[in-house]
């Protein structure tokens, strides 16, 4: 029953005690705050309706005295019976916490008592009126002694009756207390309360208390049984409902315990919001979630025991969280989203059922640190929080992927730096304590880690798993502590640019390719790609495998990483066996890994920045498959990261080489070995002797190449091994067995020769400096030529060309010759080495083109151009004016003596070439004008002298009035085009004019009508200079037809100047790296370019270096 419900009509008194006899009952009230609110309640008053009797008495199964339950869990609340009980007399109110509650009365009263001392017998009752509006009464009634005295001497208890009648203001009567029967023996005054409540609201105030004996009184002196109603108290209730506050009121007989008992109460605690697709589990209270989250939460909080969402509440809550500093956009709520779906997954729970990974069971009932409570919280589901880009988040050590890659390529120059802990001062024994509901206690669950109890004894830590109810979650967090400990006591840090610490936040995982630690370079930075081609930055030193299941990782442009199988290693350039979302950027990260070397993962752990341009990275041990061993003790997998402790490879490649070297002007041999790289190995130790000598080793050598000085002719055998970071030597050498020639060697034959034109009778050898020192010290350059260019001549059938060069020269110059110039080295020994040659086929000597000499006067007839005002006179062959009189103005036709000049001469007449000038393309021209000319007196003519006898001066006058010029047009078209777009006309004598088309004209003139021009010879001479290009530098031909263009076009005639490729240029090859029965073979020539092909005795294409002139006409512009 409810406490404010209580009554004298509730039967209080114990039944254990005697009947007939006088006594009293002392109760025990605690009022007791079980949390904030609202909370759900009372997990085995579930399935009823809050506030009913049933819930009530159900929830009495949650409530534990000195750690026993008042109902027992067998109880059916409906139909209850004395034995169900474990406690008796127990009253029990809850409050949730509601912001509406009501207060639970009865607890704390206001109390005005009323003295009344009047006895109340059979025949006169006692009444009071109460006028206040009070919530209950308590009436005392007082019976001064209670005995009768018997005939035998002996003394006996008796028994009254007490009534108690309630009227109100409307006349209704009840009666709370009918026949109270107070019996026992007391000589004494004795006092009992009967306690009256109204708060049910059925009577109306005001109200009077009528106190009646329903017993007749008693007459007998010796019997003592008369009362007395001797007060009366009015009782207020305190209101106070304790909004917002889940609270119980618990009233029991203190008879039942020597001292007061220890209270606990199971309850599902404090309501939350949740997100609105998430289902809480009514046993667990681990939240399930189905589709995606819209990023709302229910309208109405349910009860969880989620870890993320309950820390997100007391980070948001204004009224008993840190809801006064942070807001909830101020939460990254997508990442508590995440750790929730992490926190709720089933997993064992050690009885053979599920349970959710994470739960907080517990209760804060003191005020705590914010900072350290976020961070209790936190441990319980392994997160840790930061504040990012504005907004407080969390991140849980969890299965992630890896989110970034790092490389010396993209890290600062320190590299990477690695720290750790003793291995002795790691605890092999965790004893985790969690709540055990059962024996209501504290539990330890004892996690032991064998291998290493063996190794370092028992190292034991004690620890709490907060908030925690579960035998196997303790189990957990023990394996995962132990864990911990052994396997991520290492730290590496290293610093990075802004680019990567802005994307890369705590808790995330990441790759490392470490060159150092591994034993081999398996990472860099991307020089070009695309979405299936990577083409790395750097293949020395780098191991890039084909086999064992190789893989390629790369960040995107967006910071993401992939990782794609690799198909095929070319080079520089890998394929992956499918694209990429998107083609990564050139100097982005990339690193290799295969089931040999992998990389090793990291978790981050904090993030500083420094000087505001660099981050420091602090990182630990990441293996995905610790949860699967924290979970349920699963083998932890082992991931290959380093070679340093397996033997490399022996050196590959190993050859030797003789060379010669100065030592105190003295020309000394030594043996160069060189092998290939190895990858894995940091340095090499190479074993050599001569014969049978004894072995000389040298060790700690990091190039791939060693020098045995002063050899002297004869074998030597030399053995090489690869030697590790941690030295470890390869488990079998390379080895070489190497015959040695000394000084006896033939000289190495000359390098690079290369030919140059001085001048038209000079040139200049250059060549590479001998390599053999007794050819430089007291040895000579040797020149012969042959007047061969089909590559047939050899030095042996050549001729001295010049004496001999010091052996230390580099250039000589020789004669201009044409044919195959050879050079040998000679050594102080007199050993001559084979000879390098160089063709030289110089072009063929050619002058000027005189493209065209035009003749008007040489054509048949003569003068076949266009006449205006002028014509051709048969008689005196010439071109000249035409006469100014028409035939019909002539009075005496029989005088004339010449019809085309009658009495006068035209003052100016036009003669057109007959053919325009077409060079077929536009070029520079040299034109000179070819002019004869003599003045004429048309009266002066013999046949037309009367009288001849007259005639004084055979001679004739001096004409000085005529004249005649030359005059050209040009135009860039086709001058056969009527299109064609043509300058204007211009004088000239001599010149050089630019133009692809020519046109000529003379004007005569005459300022005399008397005198006339003859023009006995007409025409020009077009003249095109001659021309050379010559490459700039060596060429090579490759193994085929080469062509070669030249900067300018040259003239090689038309259909009508000379005919068509009449003046092609003439090609000069010189060739500098010919072989025995290599020839030249010259392909087509045109006007703009040659194609040349070298060819070997065998008649194939074969490469060879060489250099070209060229010599022509003319110069296309």
């Amino acid at each position: 029953m409810a406490i404010d419900k209580l009554t004298q009509s509730t039967k209080i008194n114990d039944p254990t005690l005697p009947k007939k006899v006088l006594g009293s009952k002392q109760f025990a009230t605690f009022v007791e705050v079980l949390g904030e609110g609202e909370i759900e309640g009372f997990p085995s008053a579930a399935s009823y309706t809050k506030g009913t009797t049933n819930y009530n008495n159900a929830a009495l199964k949650d409530v534990y005295l000195n750690k026993t339950q008042i109902l027992k869990s067998s109880a059916n609340v409906t139909s209850l019976q004395d034995t169900d009980y474990n406690f008796k007399d127990v009253e029990f109110t809850p409050r949730f916490g509601t912001s509406n509650q009501t207060y639970i009365g009865g607890i704390n009263n206001i109390e005005t008592e009323f003295s009344v001392n009047t006895a109340v017998t059979y025949s006169s009752s006692v009444s009071r009126t109460l006028t206040s509006n009070i919530d209950a009464v308590r009436v005392t009634i007082g019976v001064p002694r209670l005995q009768q005295f018997n005939d035998d001497g002996t003394i006996s208890g008796l028994t009254t009756y007490v009534t108690i009648q309630i009227t109100d203001n409307n006349g209704t009567v009840a009666t709370p207390i009918s026949d109270d029967e107070i019996s026992g023996r007391t000589s004494s005054a004795y006092f009992k309360d009967y306690l009256i409540s109204f708060n049910d609201g059925s009577l109306v105030h005001p109200l009077t208390v009528t106190v009646k004996r329903t017993a007749a009184d008693n007459t007998d002196p010796k019997k003592h049984d008369a009362f007395n109603w001797s007060s009366y108290t009015e009782i207020l209730f305190e209101q106070r409902a304790y909004a917002n506050t889940a609270h119980v009121a618990l009233r029991f007989d203190s008879e039942q315990f020597p001292q007061t008992p220890n209270r606990s109460y199971r309850v599902r605690g404090l309501k939350i919001p949740i997100p609105s697709n998430g289902t809480v589990n009514s046993t667990t209270g681990a939240i399930s979630y189905s589709g995606s989250w819209n990023g709302s939460f229910k309208t109405d909080p349910e009860w969880t025991t989620d870890p993320a969402w309950i820390l997100h509440e007391l980070l948001v809550n204004t009224r008993w969280g840190c809801g006064a500093h942070i807001s909830a956009s101020q939460l990254s709520k997508y990442d508590f989203y995440a750790v929730s779906q992490y926190c709720g997954a089933s997993v064992d729970d050690g009885n053979g059922g599920t349970e959710p990974r994470f739960a907080i069971n517990g209760v804060v009932q003191q005020q705590v640190d914010a900072y350290r409570l976020i961070n209790d919280l936190c441990s319980v589901m392994r997160c840790m929080p930061f504040w990012s880009t504005g907004a407080l988040t969390i991140s849980q050590d969890a299965p992630k992927d890896a989110s970034y890659l790092f490389t010396l390529a993209n890290v600062g120059e320190g590299g990477f730096t690695y720290s750790g802990s003793s291995l002795k001062s790691r605890h092999t024994v965790v004893n985790c304590g969690y709540f055990d509901m059962e024996t209501q206690e504290i539990d330890y669950e004892e996690v032991v880690d064998s291998t290493a109890k063996t190794k370092y004894g028992a190292v034991v830590k004690q620890v709490k798993s907060l908030f925690c109810t579960s035998r196997n979650q303790a189990a957990r967090l023990g394996r995962w502590l132990l864990y911990t400990e052994q396997h991520e006591s290492e730290i590496v840090s290293f610093s990075i640019g802004v680019s990567a610490g802005v994307l890369i936040r705590p808790g995330a995982v990441i790759e490392i390719s470490d060159p150092v630690r591994a034993g081999v370079r398996r990472g860099g930075l991307i020089k070009s790609a695309t979405t299936t081609v990577i083409t790395v930055d750097n293949t020395d030193q780098t191991d890039l495998p084909t086999t064992n299941n190789p893989t390629l990782s790369v960040v995107l442009s967006d910071g993401s990483v992939e990782t794609k199988t690799v198909s095929g290693i070319s080079g520089a350039e890998i394929t992956v066996s499918s694209a990429f979302s998107s083609a990564p950027n050139s100097n982005s990260v990339w690193i290799l890994q295969n089931d040999t070397v992998q990389t090793t993962q990291w978790r981050v752990l904090t993030i500083t920045e420094e000087e505001g341009v660099n981050y420091i990275v602090t990182a630990l041990p990441y293996n995905s498959g610790k949860y699967a061993y924290v979970e349920d003790g699963s083998t932890l997998p082992t991931r290959n990261t380093s070679v340093l402790n397996t033997p490399p490879d022996a050196p590959g490649s190993l050859s030797a080489t003789e060379q010669f070297y100065e030592e105190n002007n003295q020309a000394k041999v030594k043996i160069i070995v060189s092998w290939q790289s190895v990858p894995r190995a940091s340095s090499y130790r190479v074993q050599w002797r001569k014969g049978s000598d004894n072995f000389v080793s040298a060790d700690a050598l990091s190039r791939p190449d060693y020098e045995i000085l002063d050899a002297t002719a004869g074998e030597y055998e030399v053995r090489v091994f690869s030697i590790n970071g941690v030295g470890i030597p390869s488990s079998v050498p390379s080895e070489l067995t190497y015959t040695a020639v000394g000084k006896t060697a033939v000289p190495s034959a000359p390098t690079n020769l290369f030919f140059e034109a001085i001048n038209a009778n000079t040139g200049r050898l250059t060549w590479d400096q001998s390599t053999d020192l007794d050819v430089k010290l007291g040895g000579k350059c040797v020149f012969r030529h042959s007047n061969k260019t089909d590559g047939t001549a050899t030095f042996s059938n050549a001729v001295t060309l010049i004496a001999a060069k010091a052996g230390s020269q580099t250039e000589a110059t020789i004669p201009m010759v044409e044919g195959e110039i050879f050079l040998a080295f000679e050594d102080s020994g007199g050993r001559i080495s084979s000879a390098t040659s160089i063709v030289i086929d110089l072009p063929d000597p050619i002058g000027a083109l005189a493209v065209q000499t035009r003749r008007e006067d040489g054509d048949t007839p003569p003068f076949q151009g266009t006449n205006s005002d002028t014509y051709y006179e048969e008689d005196l062959d010439a071109l000249t004016l035409q006469g100014t009189s028409l035939f019909d103005t002539i009075a005496d036709v029989d005088t004339m003596v010449d019809f085309d000049i009658s009495t006068g001469v035209d003052s100016e007449g036009t003669y057109t070439f007959a053919d325009k000038l077409d060079l077929g393309a536009k070029f520079s021209l040299d034109l000179k004008r070819h002019f004869v000319t003599r003045g004429y007196l048309p009266a002066d003519d013999f046949d037309a002298v009367a009288d001849v006898d007259a005639i004084t001066d055979w001679d004739g006058s001096e004409i000085l009035n005529v004249d005649a010029r030359l005059y050209l047009r040009s135009t860039d078209d086709d001058p056969a085009s009527g299109g064609a777009s043509w300058s204007g006309w211009k004088e000239f004598i001599n010149g050089t004019f630019t133009g692809r088309g020519f046109d000529f004209k003379t004007i005569l003139t005459s300022t005399n009508t008397d005198e006339n021009i003859l023009v006995d010879e007409l025409g020009y001479t077009a003249t095109l200079q001659r021309r050379q290009e010559q490459s700039n530098g060596l060429l090579a031909s490759g193994a085929g037809s080469k062509t070669v263009n030249f900067d300018k076009t040259f003239f090689t005639g038309t259909g009508s100047l000379g005919g068509t490729n009449a003046y092609l240029p003439s090609i000069g090859i010189n060739a500098n790296n010919l072989a025995s029965g290599d020839y030249i073979e010259m392909g087509t020539v045109t006007g703009s370019s040659f194609v040349v092909t070298f060819k070997n005795s065998s008649d194939a294409a074969v490469d060879r270096n060489f250099t070209w002139s060229a010599v022509g006409y003319g110069k296309a512009v």
